[in-house]
């Protein structure tokens, strides 16, 4: 099969590799021509055979409509858009409509796998209607991982999305219970190995899991994280999970956490530890620390 993929950055271009593996062409388009098997999006439409199939794998928002609004214009009836970066379900929806009204199809596909998927195959969770998934299931055949798992369609347009924007909030949940149990053996005297305490769980517990095997390979490589700042981003998907809650009255407390300590994590001086101190120091006269 032939396949058009927009994006060949960390994950772009292992896909594109793991792809071509599996016997299939590739013909890979990224802004960075050191990458790029064409240098342009109108080249590598040109250069696929009809009904062609073009996934983009680009950063959500501003990138991913801009490609989709060109390849509307460079498309024919009966191609198909594929969406496997991590677009807001709803974007999907729109991106469906706009396509559709030219006869092109579209599914939207939640990856994860990351650096690894190359080797150990991509988790893919599709959305879209039966007829444009048949069109792309050899793509999706060679990506997934061996074996019967690994790979869902998860139900019409959204849906892929959707359901790996849930995956990405149970993982902010899954690595800040990690982080906090990791910060409380640290802290007391007792406990004279955390590493080890950590590897000792990767076999027969009911915690042990990959982000616990990868949290012992980081310990390994600096055993108190001693190297890093106490600093972690968000993708924007556990922001979308909480919304979605909320716009579901479905109650997120753990995942809504986890969200809420990597915007902590951002503030050298928190202000609200400031107000909780102040209020410490008024009603029980609590030691304070002041700036020096």
């Amino acid at each position: 099969m032939d396949l058009g993929l927009v994006g060949l950055g960390k994950m772009g271009g292992n896909m594109r590799e793991r792809i071509r593996r599996a016997g299939h062409t590739v013909i890979g388009y990224d802004r960075n021509p050191d990458v790029a098997d064409v240098h342009s999006l109108g080249e590598l439409v040109s250069n696929l055979k009809g009904p062609r199939v073009v996934w983009i794998m680009v950063p959500a928002g501003v990138a991913t409509q801009t490609t989709i609004d060109e390849l509307a214009e460079l498309l024919s009836p009966g191609d198909i858009v594929v969406d496997g970066g991590n677009s807001r379900w709803t974007d999907d929806e729109k991106h469906a409509e706009e396509l559709g009204a030219k006869g092109i199809g579209f599914v939207d596909c939640g990856v994860s796998g990351g650096v690894w998927g190359l080797e150990n195959g991509y988790a893919l969770m599709y959305g879209g209607s039966a007829e444009h998934v048949a069109q792309v299931q050899p793509i999706f055949d060679a990506l997934k991982p061996e074996g019967s798992a690994g790979a869902v369609h998860a139900g019409k347009v959204g849906a892929g999305h959707f359901a790996k924007m849930v995956h990405n909030g149970i993982e902010y949940a899954m690595m800040q219970a990690y982080a906090e149990g990791w910060e409380l053996l640290e802290a007391v005297h007792s406990v004279t190995d955390v590493r080890e305490v950590f590897r000792s769980w990767q076999e027969g517990t009911v915690i042990r899991s990959w982000l616990l095997d990868l949290a012992v390979r980081a310990l390994d490589d600096d055993e108190h994280l001693s190297r890093l700042r106490g600093y972690a981003d968000d993708s924007g998907e556990g922001r979308w999970t909480v919304e979605a809650a909320i716009d579901n009255a479905v109650p997120l407390p753990a995942i809504t956490a986890s969200l809420f300590a990597r915007f902590a994590s951002r503030q050298d001086d928190s202000p609200q530890m400031k107000m909780i101190a102040a209020l410490r120091n008024q009603f029980g006269g609590h030691a304070v620390e002041n700036t020096k």
